[in-house]
């Protein structure tokens, strides 16, 4: 959520600045700013709503001159979307502009204090009083702009990801984060700070990832990374190595729809390199045998999506290790006093590597004494860096905020890593782990079926996007599966959904299906296919219309459904990742044709990294 931008050099700033906002539009928004040092003063530039407001207001940057500069996209915590709102925000004299991301927990205690002092604040956000505080320390001690910062983050509690510049040092742009991602672009006679690669790459792409309160200076000729004692800190440079285009939309309309069609490529690339001579070979991770046998439980930690991902991988690490799983909630885990200790492996899913709430439950973890083991697609992020082991998904840039192939390629890794432990603790016979090396490895092809027959989803989409109440129901892992379905429906189109284990219709959520209700019935699990044709027979005796999916040969189903879609038939642990194409699909054509915002949904942001 929200996106920083800054640079120095020798061009010109606002330009820069608006293309490298447009390129983070997908973590969400609701206002957008500048701020530029003119030669005279910082001149600040903002306005609530869409980036193109701003941009028409600036025709494209090139009104406002200077070459440094910050740049924000805000998503609102404190203070309602406004103009006075948006960021950057300044200090009282309008010494210092600020960009922010995160959250600044003890804002209203650090208000006080400036205000008792004199200071005068014109906004409800909680980036201001870092404005005002730096402005405060800068006079004070009559410090260096450095000195002003660590005594800033010595005081501040939250999450933040901050780029500063300063009237009195136009040759100068200073960063710090803590808890929210941050990177450093690396160029000739100019350098930049953004809050995501792709704002930045069309410029460079050699980058530094900072750690938390690692402050660094910018300037045109180089950059310098500091610790809280002031020391240098030594970076090695990051390589990025995947291009431009991969972040683009490459023809298609929504990138949304891109990034599903990139399933099968996303997950070959993240299968492919652990498979050698008929082995599953997890280079990144350190575990033992005898490691894997002191483990007396797996907990898996997640939000959203990559939760989700985590209810189908408890059954699949289950049914393969035998050892009991629990799955989590992130945001629950660590306020239930967890009982945790190092008999406990907690896996840890994140598509950024940055979820706020995530990182914070994997640190309870470690404090605890589990082993932590991440799942994610950002090489280097804080969650990567901080587990244990970690297992990258290789899925690329994802930009839409409806993740697809961020879902499956975790899938993929959830499978990789089950056969993985279950093979150490043999727990799964050699003709067994054979047979399911060859599925996994059948799922790109298997995919690429399933996406060439979607104008079949289409259709179904095209006669029912005017649904207002959609129920999933499923069995075993197929409600698992369904929890995904039911979530990319409500996300992008906004009509209400619900998932529910299709066992559990006649404890009450049956009294909500009436005559037209949508049901979508997922029948894959082919063990309790019989009864979840007798949980949609009793929705269809309720007036239900209901949408079908199996694999193919179960033709019986279409006595008890109105539509089927049929998918190729894999083993049962790996269904999911052919089934949740088909639910992705509808719930893009069902946005689609109710003309919604796909890759910005309203409300909500590509990276959560505040709680």
């Amino acid at each position: 959520m929200c996106g920083i931008v800054g640079y120095i050099g020798e061009e010109q700033a606002a330009p820069l600045l608006l293309q490298g906002l447009e390129k983070l539009e997908y973590r969400g928004y609701d206002s957008a700013g500048v701020a530029v040092y003119t030669g005279e003063k910082l001149e600040v530039a903002k306005a609530k709503g869409r980036l193109k407001i701003l941009s028409d207001m600036l025709d494209e940057g090139k009104s406002l001159r200077g070459t440094v500069g910050i740049g924000h996209t805000r998503w609102a915590t404190h203070g309602a979307p406004s103009d006075i709102n948006s960021h950057p925000q300044v200090s009282d004299s309008g010494k210092f502009a600020v960009v922010h991301n995160g959250i600044i927990e003890n804002y209203l205690t650090l208000k006080t204090f400036l205000m008792d002092r004199g200071v005068t604040f014109v906004s409800e956000t909680d980036t201001e009083v870092v404005a005002q505080l730096l402005e405060y320390y800068y006079k004070k001690y009559h410090c260096d702009i450095l000195e002003a910062m660590i005594r800033v983050i010595h005081k501040v509690e939250g999450s933040y990801a901050l780029g500063v510049i300063c009237q009195d040092s136009p040759d100068e742009l200073y960063a710090v984060r803590k808890d929210s991602p941050l990177i450093v672009g690396l160029g000739q006679g100019e350098s930049f700070i953004a809050s995501d690669v792709p704002a930045i790459l069309a410029k460079t792409r050699e980058i530094y990832r900072l750690n938390d309160n690692e402050i660094v200076r910018l300037t045109r000729s180089g950059v310098t990374v500091f610790n809280t004692d002031r020391d240098e800190v030594h970076k090695e440079p990051v390589h990025i190595d995947w291009d431009v285009s991969a972040a683009e939309k490459g023809g298609y309309e929504h990138f949304m729809f891109k990034e599903i069609m990139e399933q099968p490529k996303a997950i070959r690339d993240t299968i492919s390199p652990r498979i050698r001579d008929g082995k599953i070979v997890l280079d990144d991770i350190t575990l033992t045998r005898e490691q894997v046998e002191s483990f007396r439980r797996i907990v898996i930690v997640a939000c959203g999506s990559a939760y989700h991902v985590g209810v189908v991988a408890k059954y699949a690490l289950e049914q393969l290790t035998r050892i009991p799983v629990e799955v989590d909630v992130a945001s629950e885990f660590r306020y239930r006093h967890p009982i945790i200790d190092d008999k406990a492996l907690v896996l840890i899913i994140s598509q950024s590597g940055e979820t706020a709430d995530t990182l914070a439950a994997m640190r309870e973890a470690k404090r605890l004494g589990a082993r932590t083991l991440s799942i994610v697609n950002v090489v280097g992020s804080s969650i990567a860096n901080e587990s244990d082991d970690v297992l990258y998904t290789w899925a690329g840039p994802e930009i839409a905020v409806a993740t697809t192939k961020a879902y499956s390629t975790q899938l993929a890794v959830v499978y990789l890593l089950a056969l993985y432990l279950a093979d150490l603790l043999d727990t799964i016979s050699p003709e067994e782990y054979e047979s399911y090396l060859d599925d996994l490895q059948k799922l790109p092809e298997q995919i690429e079926a399933v996406l060439q027959n979607r104008e079949h989803i289409q259709y179904f989409a095209s006669r029912n996007f005017n649904a207002k109440d959609i129920f999933f129901i499923g069995r075993n892992i197929d409600y698992a599966l369904s929890l995904e379905g039911s979530l990319k429906l409500k996300e992008i189109s906004y009509i209400h959904s619900e998932a529910y284990a299709a066992g559990e219709l006649k404890h009450g959520t049956i009294s909500l299906v009436e005559d037209g209700t949508l049901v979508v019935a997922l029948a894959s699990y082919l063990p309790l296919f019989d009864k979840t044709m007798s949980n949609v027979k009793e929705v269809k005796a309720r007036g239900a219309y209901v949408l079908g999916l199996t694999v193919e040969g179960k033709t019986e189903i279409e006595k008890e459904t109105d539509f089927v879609f049929y998918l190729p038939a894999t083993n049962t642990m790996m269904q999911p990742s052919l089934m949740v194409v088909p639910l992705q699909l509808f719930a893009y054509y069902v946005a689609a044709m109710k003309g919604c915002d796909i890759d910005k949904p309203r409300n909500l942001a590509k990276s959560v990294t505040v709680e």
